[in-house]
């Protein structure tokens, strides 16, 4: 349950996210100060968070992450990953070629 973006930049893209919610731009995702992101809409918020993590320099993954004593729902997974690679594309379509989303949980997910 990762998001896997091809980029040559992946450090740009995660600066331009975050400065994009910063900025105002979107205003449907926050971050924390561990860089963790979760959906601030009301029915989705604080049900999962993603860790981002720069991977051999051509890929920059966003992990999963449970909350505390919960499971993560097929729901909440589909939402979050189909919400963040939306996000993604309108802010930040430049900086990538392709974005996956695992259908089950990668290494570095933590959903039980």
């Amino acid at each position: 349950m990762a998001v896997h973006l091809e980029t040559s930049t992946p450090n740009k893209v995660l600066s331009s996210f975050k400065k994009a919610i910063d900025d105002g731009l979107i205003v449907t995702w926050s971050y924390d100060k561990d860089g963790d992101f979760t959906h601030t809409a009301q029915q989705w918020k604080y049900l999962a968070w993603f860790r981002p993590e720069v991977e051999s320099g051509k890929e920059l993954t966003f992990f999963i992450i449970k909350p505390k004593s919960k499971t993560i729902s097929s729901e909440v997974y589909a939402i979050y990953h189909g919400r963040l690679i939306e996000s993604l594309l309108v802010h930040c379509d430049s900086l990538f070629t392709n974005a996956i989303a695992t259908a089950m949980p990668s290494d570095g997910d933590n959903v039980s």
